[in-house]
Order: structure tokens, then sequence, then C-alpha cells
């Protein structure tokens, strides 16, 4: 079967629940005919690895767990080893809308004034026609802090920088396989911080999302508070380590 451009990575933990809606989704809007699709099995311990191998997908099985973030580095290593151009990563607990995908690998594809494509393309929750559903103040007040700080350090506005829902290109997603360039523990606002000081080209399109219905999310209970402090932290390191100490030079875009 002859590979396709775009590689979808979807990393799941324990999500038996929400992911035979999202693949039947997937199937209904006909998914596997523009990209390949690809499971990061993260050592669950339910049905997971069952429901992904019984609907033929693709699937990488961690040993151990890695969480979010080293699962999803798992995708990005192997999308550069198996050669695709493009990558598209989405939830498996049916928060981002299939729908979604040929959006952001449109713009992906889509070049600007000067010829130019983007390098990461953002699925936001706070642009015109996005429909999303409410936030707790927390995550609201966490989006708005990320948002002054990248304006500040970048002069660039990005109205939702820590949404999971990406679009990236071999450059980018080649940037975040390599050993040291992505956080694998909460790769967030951090991660965006770091590609918009490398001057990698970062735009938005408008996401549909949706609340998940069953399972535990990872940002539960107080782990909103923690996130803050650490990605607070995390955001301001990286940009003292790119602005300030020049350390990065090897990773930046032209």
């Amino acid at each position: 079967m002859e590979r396709k451009d775009l590689l979808i990575i979807m990393p799941a933990h324990n999500e038996e629940e929400n992911l035979p809606r999202l693949l039947d989704q997937m199937d209904a809007e006909k998914v596997g005919q523009m990209a390949d699709v690809l499971v990061i099995n993260d050592a669950s311990e339910d049905g997971t690895a069952n429901i992904i191998s019984a609907r033929g997908y693709r699937m990488i099985s961690n040993v151990f767990c890695l969480g979010y973030g080293g699962a999803i580095q798992v995708g990005y290593k192997y999308a550069v080893q198996e050669g695709y151009q493009y990558v598209i990563q989405i939830d498996s607990d049916g928060q981002h809308d299939v729908s979604n995908i040929p959006i952001l690998y449109e713009r992906l594809l889509r070049q600007d004034g000067a010829g130019k494509r983007p390098d990461i393309v953002l699925g936001s929750r706070y642009l015109e026609h996005s429909k999303s559903f409410p936030l707790s103040p927390a995550k609201r007040l966490a989006h708005r802090m990320f948002r002054v700080l990248i304006r500040l350090m970048t002069g660039q506005t990005i109205t939702d920088p820590t949404t999971g829902l990406q679009g990236l290109s071999r450059r980018a997603f080649s940037c975040y396989a390599q050993y040291n360039n992505f956080d694998v523990k909460y790769p967030d606002a951090n991660m965006l911080m770091q590609m918009l000081l490398l001057n990698y080209r970062v735009v938005e399109v408008p996401a549909l999302m949706h609340p998940r219905t069953a399972g535990i999310s990872i940002h539960s209970g107080l782990k909103p508070l923690w996130y803050m402090i650490r990605m607070l932290y995390s955001t301001l390191a990286i940009a003292l380590r790119i602005k300030g100490l020049k350390l990065d030079a090897r990773n930046r875009a032209s």
C-alpha cells in the first residue's frame, strides 16, 4: 500500500471507553484516504490495545507508561523514520473532532504571500467560528497567562497556547524528535514558546472540540495548579535559554 505524506498520531492511555467512538468517526470521515493513522498505546491496562488491533490501525505499544509527551514523541520519531512530510496530532479521548483534520492539513499545505508554508498549525478554541465546551476558570486563567507571556517574549499573538490539536511540518516534528528538544512530561505552551523563538512559523485555525465523556483527564483535580506553576517555570527557562544564553542555534529555523 502506498504511504501517504500525512501521518495522524494519537497517544492513548486507558481509553477503551472513548476510542471506539473516535475510530468510528475516523472511518465515517474516510480519514484513511488522506492519511496514515498511528495510535501509540501508552502501556494501557484496559482494552485499548485490543480495540486498536481489532480495527486494524497501526499501533506502537509502550512497555512502560511514558506519559502524554513521551507517547507523542514516539510518534514524531516514527514519522521521521518512515519519511512522512506532515503530522497531525489529536487526542484519543474524543475532545478533538475528526473534522478538524482536513482543515489543519489544508493549512499546512497552503503557502503565504512569500511562498512559505507554516511549520505548525494550531487548532484554536478562541478564533471566530471555533466551537468548544466551557472551560474551568483555572484553565481560562492559564490560557490568558501564557497568551500574555508569549506575546511579551515573541511579539506574536497566539489565542490558544495550550491546544494539543496541532499539525506539524517535517521540519517541526523532526526538531521535536531529537533528544532534549521536547518536554516529554508536559509539552504545552513551553514548546510553543521554544518554536516561536527559534523562528518556526506558527499559525492558528478555528477548531471544533468536545468535552471528555469518559475516563480521567490528565488535568483533573489539583493538577491544573501544579501544571500552571511548572509550565510557567519551564516557559521562562526556555525564553532565557534561547533569548538570553542563545543555546539553541542549531535548531533555529531559517
